[in-house]
């Protein structure tokens, strides 16, 4: 799960080295998300459908791989360009990441232990944030930033020859339907649209947290990629924390209450403007409320998979999660070119709310009792 968004994390952080080295604008900084993510999220259905086929072993290997062969391009990118097809390459990981890991969850741990497994294994994520904020930032300083992101895929690379050798076989191929819908319907599709509404308001804070700090608050570029170590830490914390709590019947309300979290942490962040240490909370509340939305999504996906379908449901959830990704940087890059970094954080509020109030929506109609068809 590190390894599948790492790019993400690393182009954040990195950010500012990026702008001054290769000439691309803020604007451009925030495509590059758009990329990556558009790219997930048009793959995610059919990836869901390829990993109930081939398993979760095979899937997490080939992610690795990629992974490593995105890193390594980003790593020699010398224009635009270049970079945006590195970063379109890496869409595919991400696609494959959720799928692959929700099943091997689902085949390998007792079911009163998935949703605490199911928190620690999507805290890999904000692990990857760690990493790209604080000890490859630190490398960058010294080795440069290519330096720093080669580095990234020779540990890729490293990992896959350990997935390959360490987890379980995965049975044999079997064939399954490509064909199927890929609209999600019913609670994947109340899910797929807070989904979209939450990483649009996170994939800015991701992409632009960095630079902010930079361009507005007059940090040096190390300190503002410990501002994303920061929230990599704080979202471990709260992955792991909100999804071991995510228990059927409570775990329908947790996504509205941490939508409700994050808008006070966006305002947080609005607020950094006028007395900057606020930038440092804002950060860990953004990790503790909104990037933990999405793994109480993934409980509640897994909670109620059809059997055989966890692989494909997840990926449907994934998909409005990664077209989140997709849409807020560049209306956040716009407004950050500009130098309006409060409207843009006054903008990430909005998406906030409007995720919980999706959220609300669905736990009030989930709670209400089905009515007795007479017979």
């Amino acid at each position: 799960m590190a390894f599948s968004m790492l790019q993400l994390f690393l182009l954040g952080a990195l950010g500012p080295r990026l702008v001054d080295e290769l000439g691309i604008s803020p604007a451009t900084l925030g495509l590059t998300t758009t990329i990556g993510f558009g790219t997930a999220a048009v793959l995610s259905p059919v990836g869901g459908r390829i990993v109930d086929r081939i398993g979760p072993r095979r899937s997490l290997v080939a992610l690795l791989l990629v992974s490593a062969g995105a890193l390594a391009l980003i790593g020699a990118a010398s224009g635009t360009g270049f970079l945006l097809a590195a970063v379109a390459l890496g869409g595919l990981p991400q696609a494959l990441a959720n799928p692959a890991t929700n099943k091997a969850i689902l085949a390998a741990v007792v079911p009163a232990r998935r949703g605490s497994v199911t928190g620690m294994k999507q805290s890999g994520v904000q692990l990857g944030a760690f990493v790209a904020g604080l000890p490859l930032a630190a490398l960058a300083s010294g080795v440069g930033w290519r330096g720093a992101v080669w580095t990234a895929s020779g540990t890729a690379l490293a990992v896959a020859a350990w997935a390959m050798r360490a987890l379980p076989a995965d049975p044999p191929a079997k064939e399954t339907s490509l064909r199927a819908s890929l609209v999600p319907r019913g609670v994947l599709a109340w899910l797929a649209g807070f989904s979209l509404l939450l990483g649009s308001g996170i994939a800015s804070v991701n992409t632009y947290l960095a630079l902010f700090g930079v361009q507005e608050l007059g940090m040096s570029p190390s300190m503002a990629g410990a501002l994303v170590a920061v929230l990599g830490v704080a979202g471990i914390a709260g992955r792991v924390g909100w999804a071991k709590a995510a228990r059927p019947g409570r775990a329908e309300w947790l996504p509205g209450w941490l939508a409700a979290g994050a808008v006070g942490a966006a305002l947080l962040l609005a607020g950094a403007l006028l007395a900057h240490p606020l930038v440092w909370v804002a950060a860990t509340a953004v990790g503790v409320f909104a990037v933990a939305g999405n793994a109480v999504s993934m409980v509640l996906v897994m909670q109620r998979a059809a059997p055989g379908r966890a692989g494909q449901d997840s990926a449907l959830v994934s998909a409005g999660f990664f077209a989140g990704f997709a849409l807020g940087p560049p209306v956040f890059g716009a407004l950050a070119e500009a130098g309006r970094y409060g409207p843009g954080w006054l903008l990430v509020a909005a998406e906030f709310a409007a995720a919980g109030a999706v959220a609300f929506a669905w736990a009030v109609r989930e709670s209400r009792p089905s009515k007795a068809v007479p017979a």
